[in-house]
This record gives structure tokens, sequence and C-alpha cells, in this order.
């Protein structure tokens, strides 16, 4: 996503169009973390990049989003720019932590032994 939002509209609220604007960040955010992951990903990692405009945009973390977007409605500013790109994300293991072994074939549980019971005559 590389959008810049204008914040002035004639019959909409500033602090509407703010609400806005960060539902459509979570929107896109959620929309993205949705989709299936490729083999050997652990997760959707996000770049992110955020400024008044596209030009003066800086490198952000996903988690500053939100106070970003609040900074701008504190300045007053009527747009500002979010770029968010998803990128494959892989954890990185402790240092003399082995890789985990391939699943093993699941196996059946045993089936249990009903005891032999007694008819009618039998001693």
């Amino acid at each position: 996503m590389k959008k810049t939002f204008e914040l002035t509209h004639p019959k909409i609220k500033y602090a509407r169009l703010v609400d806005g604007a960060k539902h459509d960040v979570r929107k896109y955010i959620k929309r993205e973390r949705r989709k299936e992951l490729p083999k050997g990903v652990d997760f959707w990692d996000f770049d992110c990049k955020f400024g008044d405009t596209e030009v003066e945009a800086k490198v952000v973390h996903l988690s500053e989003l939100d106070k970003c977007i609040n900074d701008v409605e504190a300045r007053g500013l009527l747009s500002f720019y979010v770029e968010i790109l998803a990128k494959e994300g892989v954890r990185a293991k402790p240092a003399g932590e082995e890789a985990e072994p391939e699943a093993a074939a699941p196996v059946e549980p045993p089936k249990p032994v009903l005891p032999k019971l007694k008819t009618f005559g039998e001693d």
C-alpha cells in the first residue's frame, strides 16, 4: 500500500477523516496477514514508511504508525503519506538451537482389548 491520505472534505469532519485513515491502514495489514504463508516462512513482516509527503517519508516500525497518524492530527496537517509493503519473515533461532526435526508419520493408538463375555449356559 502506497497512499497519500487527504484529510479535507466539505462534509466530513477532520477527526472522522483521521479515523478513516487509521481504519484503512489496519484493514490493509489484517488483509495481508490473512494471506497464506509460503513454505519456510514463519510470519508476514512489513516495511513501513511515513511522512508528510512521499519525498519526506522516513522508515518507521509497524507499531509506530498509529502514533505517527496521531501526530499528524495534533499538528493539523491536511495530508500524509503511508507506505506499507508486506515481506516474508523468518524467526531467528537462538544460538545452539537446532532446527526442528521433520514431523514423523502419525502413530495409530493401539486398539482396546475387550474381555470375552460369557454366554448363557457356559461356566
